[in-house]
């Protein structure tokens, strides 16, 4: 395989995180590419499909044929609540229009009065990387349970309401405590070993 590998993402920390464990490629973020080369392509791609895995070898597969078939990088990832029959999934970006603050309280709302043993989230991070014609992909996540309220000023997202057996959020803990447990990380190092 080729040693320049394309991510298509804006997330600085995504970035950084694959940069650091994919270190034998060159790992270059679409907008700089798009900045360098001047293109005019379009990378939002329609999450359409029923699982994570299927969105983000979508993503990585389409924009590898738009780039002539250069090695491109793409992942999808969410939650799924198990007591909400894994909602909500897929749709893990698109259920809520509000800020974090307030969809992670409509999440709470949601299981007002259930015990926190039925209160089991997992979130889940599929990565794909293809060029056009051949494609790998890899899935990892974490589980843990909803707190019954926000707490924690580190993180983002659903950190502040995903609850570890520790009884501590993900926006409670250290970022070098939540590298080691990441499904991000835990599925970048899965792929590393395929490609």
């Amino acid at each position: 395989m080729n040693q320049e590998i394309i991510i298509v993402s804006g997330n600085e920390g995504k970035i950084k995180e694959t940069q650091e464990i994919l270190s034998q490629y060159r790992i270059i973020p679409i907008k700089k590419l798009k900045e360098i080369e001047e293109l005019e392509i379009d990378i939002d791609v329609e999450e359409d499909q029923p699982t994570f895995e299927r969105n983000a070898i979508k993503k990585a597969e389409t924009i590898a044929k738009k780039l002539g078939k250069r090695w491109c990088l793409s992942d999808d990832s969410g939650i799924q609540i198990e007591y909400l029959n894994n909602f909500p999934g897929v749709y893990t970006k698109r259920w809520h229009t509000g800020t974090d603050r307030q969809r992670n309280l409509a999440i709470i709302q949601k299981l007002k009065g259930i015990p926190k043993e039925r209160r089991k989230i997992k979130f889940v991070t599929a990565i794909a990387i293809s060029n056009g014609e051949d494609t790998i992909s890899a899935v990892s996540s974490i589980e843990g349970y909803v707190a019954e309220s926000p707490r924690g000023i580190n993180g983002f997202g659903f950190d502040e309401i995903f609850e570890l057996e520790n009884g501590k959020t993900l926006a409670e803990i250290s970022q070098e405590e939540k590298n080691e447990i990441s499904a991000r990380k835990k599925a970048l190092e899965e792929m590393k070993s395929k490609i």
